[in-house]
């Protein structure tokens, strides 16, 4: 009994960790597993096991593969019939989009599907004159619904197929459930195009004026005059180090009638020179008195400034999103020193639908943000090239290896139809298909380690020995027994109904993987103890655990487009509320009609 309160008190504390987000939730599961390692919970073999257990290794595979489908343009190419049948209509849009990205997510990972879609759903956004706001939500849902039709939609699907293999019912074959996937799709995809499109707010303007709607750049982009009385002539903008002491970054000098763009540091200072800066009143009332500089009226920005320089074609604007592998979380720009590394300047950020204030060098970064970045162009062609930020704009198709998009297609295909026929398991087929995307040259080798999600294969590895521990010390079995106690008089179906309530529930605080780990077990112990059908048990808290629509932070397709939609947190919970009540009703009676709640002989 020592063991089993002991490991119940290590999850309760994993669950409130995860909850006020003390550590990133790669590292809090890690944090778990030594922990159990430390109480003898686990042996350190076990301990480890997770980092070479099957469905963490199917996951990394699964991210490499989507990573070769990107880098060669494979999805691109349907962009077409997006902009051919998207039509006017807002539930025709969403129709139209989500029978496209549905089926995609099937096989390659969603947040990756995300990636590639926002740039072309503003894109298209921008030149129908829509507000992104109306496509970008259900852009999130229809992926995550599109991810239950197989078992490698998402890596919360492969986790569970791993904990079905551990628990002795085997691994799930790749269309197990895609039956009921397939149905729940359809019942989502209506609801999306028909009831959202009256509840979806018109947060971010349909003209895309970036410059001035959305960011405000007119109370924070001004120009200065230096006057000869000024301490900086004679200097450069480096040895002043006005951008290091004050929140201020200079975006253009104007000498002589001549512009200069970035880099700036070395240039020498002369009275008369006019610099275009972003930067807060308060800061620039400071650099006034002490550096002896006129500030400009606005209305020359208005008329010229920062769009005189991005006229010259040398110079650009763009939003670039933070992905949630990026090295940027949880830094600074000025520890980053972000406008050396990239050669662009922040010019804004924005979190939702709020502008974040203050000193912008100063704020800690988070997922999801959306960065405002001015700079020449060469510079968002090197930003397309990482996996760490998202420039939310089509990527050019230099960048593309188009001619291996074929080879791509058809490894993936390939790995789909072995895996489907049983010829080898998922884990082999997967493996045999990234070995390929490198030798084929649709991956460079020195872009696989780039293209895995570190953070989900150190969540994976973290939480499967809190899977083991529990089970070893009896905690499963104890949570079961004390289920079955409260609720043995209820009948099978109401028992799967709670099962699937309480994951959908734990899913929106949790992460969907923490979500399945801790209550798969214990459905299948349920539904074993009271003769039911433990697959059934199993396919509702999988299927559960994905259902995760009300909040911008229950799932990272949601997070990714909270931002760049302009959405407050409210806008999640009033479109995905009577999502999850539909899905909550049907899929348990989907369940039993087409699995059955009676034992498989």
């Amino acid at each position: 009994m020592t063991n089993i309160v002991l490991t119940l008190s290590i999850v309760v504390l994993a669950l409130i960790a995860f909850i006020f987000e003390w550590l990133p939730v790669d590292l809090t599961a890690l944090t778990v597993t030594v922990v159990l390692m430390i109480f003898k919970l686990v042996t350190p073999d076990e301990g480890i096991s997770g980092f070479g257990n099957s469905a963490t290794i199917t996951v990394m595979a699964m991210f490499i593969l989507s990573a070769g489908i990107t880098k060669t343009g494979v999805v691109q190419t349907v962009r077409d019939w997006l902009l051919k049948w998207g039509g006017k209509t807002a539930g025709q849009q969403i129709l139209v989009m989500g029978l496209i990205v549905g089926p995609i997510t099937a096989f390659i990972n969603n947040t990756a599907v995300v990636a590639i879609f926002l740039p072309i759903i503003e894109d298209w956004c921008r030149k129908q004159k829509i507000s992104p706001s109306k496509l970008l939500i259900p852009l999130s849902y229809a992926t995550v619904l599109g991810g239950m039709i197989t078992v490698i939609g998402t890596s919360t699907n492969v986790l569970a197929s791993g904990i079905s293999k551990q628990m002795g019912y085997g691994e799930f074959q790749l269309f197990q459930f895609t039956l009921l996937g397939v149905i729940t799709f359809i019942i989502g995809l209506v609801y999306l195009a028909v009831i959202a499109p009256r509840l979806l707010p018109n947060r971010k303007p349909a003209n895309f004026d970036i410059l001035q709607q959305e960011y405000g750049l007119k109370d924070y982009v001004s120009e200065v005059v230096i006057t000869p009385r000024s301490i900086l002539v004679g200097q450069t903008l480096k040895a002043s180090e006005i951008q290091r002491k004050f929140d201020l970054d200079v975006l253009e000098l104007i000498q002589n009638n001549m512009r200069f763009a970035q880099p700036l540091a070395d240039k020498v200072l002369s009275a008369g020179d006019i610099l275009i800066v972003r930067s807060n009143r308060e800061d620039l009332l400071k650099i006034r008195d002490e550096k002896g500089l006129d500030i400009l009226p606005d209305v020359k920005f208005k008329e010229e400034s920062l769009e005189t320089v991005l006229s010259s074609g040398e110079e650009k604007i763009a939003e670039v999103l933070i992905l949630s592998n990026s090295r940027l979380i949880g830094t600074t720009l000025k520890d980053l020193r972000f406008r050396q590394r990239y050669n662009a300047t922040v010019l804004a950020i924005r979190r939702g639908s709020e502008l974040v204030q203050g000193r912008l060098g100063k704020v800690p970064l988070r997922f999801g943000d959306l960065l405002l970045l001015q700079g020449p162009r060469q510079s968002f062609v090197g930003l397309q090239t990482t996996r760490e930020l998202l420039v939310l704009e089509e990527r050019d198709v230099e960048t593309l290896r188009q001619d291996k998009a074929w080879i791509a297609l058809a490894i993936i295909l390939g790995v789909i139809v072995v895996a489907a026929f049983n010829l080898m398991p998922i884990l082999v087929s997967a493996l045999a298909g990234v070995i390929l995307m490198v030798i084929t040259g649709c991956i460079k080798p020195g872009e696989v380690y780039g293209a895995v999600r570190w953070d989900v294969v150190f969540l994976l590895a973290g939480l499967i020995p809190l899977g083991i521990a529990m089970d070893k010390s009896g905690a499963t079995q104890w949570l079961a027994d004390t289920l079955v106690a409260f609720g043995g008089h209820l009948s099978g179906y109401w028992i799967l109904l709670l099962f699937y309530i309480a994951t959908s529930l734990l899913t929106e605080i949790l992460s969907n993987n923490a979500t399945v780990v801790l209550m798969l077990p214990v459905a299948v112990k349920v539904a074993t103890t009271l003769g039911l059908n433990p697959f059934a048990f199993m396919y509702a808290v999988t299927f559960a655990a994905s259902n995760s629509y009300m909040t911008p932070i229950g799932y990272q397709t949601n997070t990714m487009v909270y931002s760049p939609g302009g959405y407050k947190f409210f806008d999640f919970t009033r479109v995905g509320a009577p999502l999850n009540l539909i899905l909550t009703i049907v899929t348990p009676l989907l369940i039993v009609w087409i699995y059955g709640l009676s034992p498989i002989k």
